[in-house]
């Protein structure tokens, strides 16, 4: 049995933080992702820190950065320290692949997706890659991306709400790619790169990325960094079991009017609510930091369903 990575929170101070895209106003299911990762690096007396994950500039929406953080600052999430936007660090994603070619871990590749999902097996994410350039490319053919070398065996962690989670990357996912065909950096390696350098000691978010976590953990390992403690939330679904996306025009929350959104928040972490009605939100961020208990959050989006009110139940 492989060691879990991911041990709970020990000596270093707490740092935690929200990593949002701009690619549309903070909707609900972004807004619960902010709550939970704020109250838990709150409640241990640590950091949290902003990071505008803005690499992707083809699908950013021209100010939704500045919109995500206003609405932030409106609901009382207020961080510490500079904000930090991915478009500025493409150096350090640069030097990191860099160091991962001199160990013999990368290589180039010339598939294209519809290639993979010709050739490849289908796994829990989509098209396994198959490994088609791992012995080089073709005659001719030129290098469209960079894709990790996985070894085979598992990687478990422990997750803090999820619990023993495990997956072998080389059977369910294959090599993945660091930098993709229009040489934008890939998520996997810049969130690995960026939680380093900022020191972060746990990420707590929503568990659409728990797929994600084994991979960052790999390469954690192989650029000799600190693996972090790992917490992710249920989901926010809409009426077709869907999770909430700014793709799909999810609703924004209302920076006016604060309250209803994080009392709905709590519920669906399963946390309690203040028994008499707060005045404003910062207000209730005093009784809520307090009172946060992981242990209550919910493994699954059915679950926190079961245990949150409509928006008028939420008001009282």
């Amino acid at each position: 049995m492989p060691q879990d990575a991911s041990p709970a929170p020990g000596p270093l101070r707490y740092r935690g933080r929200f990593a949002p895209s701009p690619t549309g106003p903070l909707h609900f299911g972004s807004l619960v992702a902010a709550v939970g990762s704020f109250l838990d690096a709150r409640h241990h007396i640590g950091s949290w820190l902003v990071r505008m994950e803005d690499l992707d500039r083809a699908r950013e929406v021209p100010g939704a950065a500045d919109a995500i953080l206003r609405t932030l600052e409106a609901f009382g999430l207020h961080w510490d320290g500079p904000v930090v936007f991915q478009s500025t660090r493409t150096g350090a994603y640069a030097e990191a692949l860099d160091r991962l070619r001199s160990l013999g871990l990368i290589y180039p590749c010339n598939c294209s997706r519809r290639q993979v999902a010709a050739l490849g097996r289908t796994g829990p994410e989509g098209p396994i890659y198959p490994g088609t350039c791992r012995a080089g490319l073709a005659p001719g053919h030129s290098a469209r991306s960079l894709r990790l070398l996985v070894p085979p065996g598992l990687v478990s962690f422990l997750d803090r709400i999820q619990g023993h989670l495990e997956q072998d990357i080389a059977a369910e996912v294959g090599d993945f790619v660091l930098r993709r065909a229009d040489r934008v950096h890939a998520y996997q390696l810049a969130v690995v790169v960026d939680d380093a350098w900022q020191g972060i000691t746990n990420v707590v978010r929503g568990a659409d990325l728990t797929a994600s976590t084994p991979r960052q953990i790999l390469l954690q390992r192989a650029l000799g960094l600190a693996t972090p403690a790992y917490a992710h939330l249920p989901l926010v679904l809409d009426a077709r079991g869907r999770k909430l996306s700014k793709s799909d025009a999810a609703a924004p929350v209302d920076p006016a009017d604060p309250l209803p959104a994080v009392l709905l928040a709590l519920r669906h972490l399963g946390q309690p609510v203040p028994p008499e009605p707060a005045a404003d939100v910062a207000e209730l961020w005093r009784w809520a930091i307090p009172a946060w208990d992981i242990r209550r959050v919910p493994k699954n989006a059915a679950q926190a369903l079961a245990g949150t009110p409509s928006p008028a139940d939420a008001r009282r």
